[in-house]
Formats: structure tokens, C-alpha cells, sequence
């Protein structure tokens, strides 16, 4: 399980996921974002899905590292 988590003024938003499940957060995200009952806006959507592009971005380069390890091991 992985986490994305907020804290703004008093609220604190936690949004909880699987690995591989990103669609699902992102959909959660905007939906939090329409919800007028909190204060999680359009900007806060926005911060956390630029913080989960980093994340996979991070989970890209570790997998790529990984690959190119194998291959140098192999040969």
C-alpha cells in the first residue's frame, strides 16, 4: 500500500492506494476536488498528482537500473 498525504490548515487528506492502482487515485483526486464540503481543491489535485508523476517517475528510473544491472551482469 502507498500513500499520498496532505496537510492543509486543519485538514489532513491521506489518500491510500495499491501499487499499480494509480488511475483509481487520480480519480479519487478529482472527486475530492468537485466535493464543495472540504477545503481540497483543484490546486490540491494538482500538487499530489504532480507528487505521484514524480514517485512512478523515481519507480521508472530504480526498474530501468535494475534492467541495466541484469544485462551488464549477463554479458
Amino acid at each position: 500500500m502507498r500513500q499520498l498525504v496532505l496537510n492543509k490548515g486543519a485538514e489532513k487528506f491521506i489518500f491510500r492506494y495499491e501499487n499499480g492502482r494509480e488511475d483509481k487515485l487520480l480519480d479519487a483526486l478529482i472527486e475530492q476536488a468537485k466535493d464543495k464540503r472540504t477545503d481540497f481543491d483543484w490546486f490540491d489535485a494538482a500538487v499530489l498528482s504532480f507528487k505521484l508523476t514524480q514517485s512512478l517517475i523515481g519507480q521508472a528510473d530504480e526498474l530501468l537500473r535494475e534492467n541495466t544491472d541484469a544485462q551488464i551482469h549477463v554479458n
